[in-house]
């Protein structure tokens, strides 16, 4: 399996589980039991990285814990559907000892399951991207790394079509899609309809568009978002207007994922909206079918507030200690030592959820174009699952493909109706379930 990362407000993504079945067990009555007791024991990982499984990557980064904590025996299990099996596991106490937390865990549920690892304002110095882990002043876990949001291009492509400057705002984007379209055999931009998660990843830049880290929140109690002037109306509205002047692929039922990497790496595509994690899938797939890995560049969200762009950065899957876990202090050493010594976000050319560590070399565009990173604020107390209550009420899958495949129907002539209609049935369903919820 690819991997499909979480980006944005991915802790909003799935409503939260049923608690029936998670009881409390044996490791929880050991007192020795702590995160601070005996490094020892049986550990088991359990991972989504199933590529990683596969080729051997991860035996390496167990070897090399286990040489560093010779009493610790580590064995991993890769699942496919992470989300899905994960969500029938977690009503049991056998989920093994670390564990990607789950987007279908709610924050209010963390301390039923997983080990508290300690007071965010203790990690508030030295880490990123505790937001997405952390309830109620308390951490539960940390993520494996971080990713930005924004459009992932072809420089060769751009410059053969005569794109000297990285857009800045909607408008600029579409002239340079439309550069592409006239200048370049390549379909200037790719929405990966028919796979549909991608086009789930534009929801990412909720906040860059704005400059507003409390965007999220604030969407929770916004009765129109898909108002001119705002997150949603641009981030959606970019690719209705991309998808209506004919700049996407021809035939969006035909589209496929992993053939999208091969033919934007080899210059058969111009630009996608999907996270940073898919830079380095990308530049193998250029280095892998005689293409330049350099060819793959990434630039912010074209929009811009008084002259500057923002990029939200955000964690990506958060590792977390069982609460059932026979071997926490094990388990603690394992996050530890994987987050801070293991290479693992280096690797995988992710930020490092390290606070001193530097971006890595595929974000230094943003960097040069003098991007500004920003991580969202958290949900207010009590109102931390709010935006997925008002999302899943509403039927408007924010974190999901159904409503943006409906818009591209509607876009590309395949629906009735137009941009403006399109959104004000979005703002009249959204409005009904923040009056119901929020209000």
């Amino acid at each position: 399996m690819t991997k499909k990362a979480l980006a944005g407000v991915a802790t909003f993504a799935a409503a939260a589980i049923a608690l029936s079945g998670c009881t409390g067990g044996a490791a929880d009555d050991d007192p020795s039991n702590t995160i601070d007791g005996e490094v020892a024991g049986d550990l088991t990982i359990i991972t989504w990285r199933t590529d990683l499984v596969e080729n051997g990557q991860f035996d390496e980064y167990i070897a090399a814990f286990e040489e560093q904590y010779p009493d610790v025996s580590v064995e991993v299990e890769a699942i496919t559907d992470y989300a899905g099996e994960m969500q029938t596991r977690l009503t049991t106490d056998n989920y093994g000892d670390v564990i990607g937390i789950p987007a279908s865990v709610q924050p209010d549920q963390f301390e039923q399951f997983l080990e508290p690892i300690g007071e965010k304002a203790d990690f508030a110095e030295t880490h990123r991207f505790l937001n997405g882990a952390s309830y109620d002043g308390t951490q539960y876990g940390l993520a494996i790394g971080g990713n930005a949001n924004g459009v992932l291009y072809n420089k060769r492509v751009f410059e053969e079509a005569g794109v000297t400057a990285l857009p800045t705002t909607p408008e600029a984007f579409l002239a340079a899609l439309q550069q592409v379209k006239d200048g370049t055999d390549a379909i200037p931009m790719y929405t990966n309809y028919k796979d549909g998660w991608p086009l789930g990843q534009s929801f990412g830049n909720l906040g860059g568009v704005t400059a507003n880290p409390d965007a999220a929140s604030e969407m929770a109690e916004d009765p129109a978002p898909w108002s001119e002037g705002k997150d949603m109306y641009a981030i959606d509205g970019l690719l209705y207007d991309a998808v209506a002047a004919g700049l996407t692929e021809e035939d969006p039922l035909t589209t496929n994922w992993e053939q999208s990497k091969v033919d934007l790496a080899t210059g058969k595509i111009g630009a996608m909206t999907l996270g940073s994690w898919a830079i380095s899938q990308f530049q193998d797939a250029a280095e892998a079918n005689g293409a330049s890995a350099d060819d793959i560049g990434y630039m912010a969200f074209p929009s811009n507030v008084d002259g500057a762009q923002y990029s939200v950065i955000a964690g990506d899957y958060n590792l977390g200690i069982s609460r059932h876990s026979e071997s926490k202090a094990a388990a603690w050493a394992w996050i530890q030592w994987f987050i801070e010594e293991s290479g693992f976000a280096e690797n995988e050319a992710m930020i490092s959820t390290m606070a001193s560590a530097p971006l890595p070399e595929n974000l230094a565009g943003l960097e040069e174009a003098g991007v500004q990173l920003m991580e969202m604020n958290p949900a207010p107390a009590g109102e931390e699952g709010l935006l997925n209550e008002v999302s899943s009420d509403s039927q408007v899958d924010l974190f999901g493909n159904i409503y943006r495949q409906e818009l591209v129907d509607v876009a590309r002539g395949a629906a009735d109706g137009d941009k403006e209609s399109f959104f004000a049935d979005l703002n009249e369903r959204w409005g009904a379930s923040v009056e119901r919820l929020a209000g």
